[in-house]
């Protein structure tokens, strides 16, 4: 399962990352917004993460069976596995906020009905809770599915992904003052 589930989180992250990418342009008014790849290929993405999600739950279950059999939970030796659950969460709450905010349909292009302050602030906590997510478990995806170490490539990858989770911010912020301004 856990195998399944490192394979999963690979697929989720390239079409995440290709859903950044795209949104930056997007947001940012470079690019027209509403492709219909662009569509299908977020809800694929979404359907990743419900697997992803389920899967996360049964092990999750699986170690607090463990520790309350073994009657010593070790919170504090286990607190980056504690992070990775809790930011997993926020991540889902966040994700279903961006889904029902850019649900709105204006002519071909999805834009929200109301793009508030609140709004911007919850798409810039998911873009916090996806950065803390994907750096916290890159080691054990890395181990699940059987990769050497990257510590060569390792600072480069979390720069470009620093980069690139930094411009979806700005670019949420390019957006909020572009619809403040109409």
């Amino acid at each position: 399962m856990r195998k399944w589930n490192a394979i999963i989180s690979m697929v989720i992250l390239l079409l995440f990352l290709v859903h950044m990418i795209a949104g930056i342009f997007q947001l940012t008014g470079i690019i027209a917004g509403g492709s219909r790849v662009l569509s299908i290929m977020a809800w694929v993405m979404t359907a990743l993460i419900g697997v992803h999600t389920v899967i996360g739950c049964i092990l999750t279950y699986s170690t607090l069976r463990s520790m309350k059999r073994a009657g010593v939970s070790y919170f504090r030796e286990n607190q980056i596995f504690w992070a990775r659950r809790i930011s997993g969460f926020a991540i889902l709450f966040f994700i279903l906020s961006h889904i029902l905010l850019f649900m709105g349909k204006n002519g071909a292009v999805y834009r929200p009905n109301l793009f508030t302050g609140p709004a911007l602030a919850g798409q810039i906590l998911l873009v916090l809770s996806v950065a803390v997510h994907v750096i916290s478990n890159v080691r054990p995806l890395l181990i699940s599915l059987g990769m050497p170490s990257l510590k060569k490539f390792a600072p480069d990858i979390l720069v470009v992904l620093s980069i690139l989770l930094f411009l979806s911010g700005i670019a949420f912020v390019i957006y909020y003052l572009r619809w403040i301004s109409f």
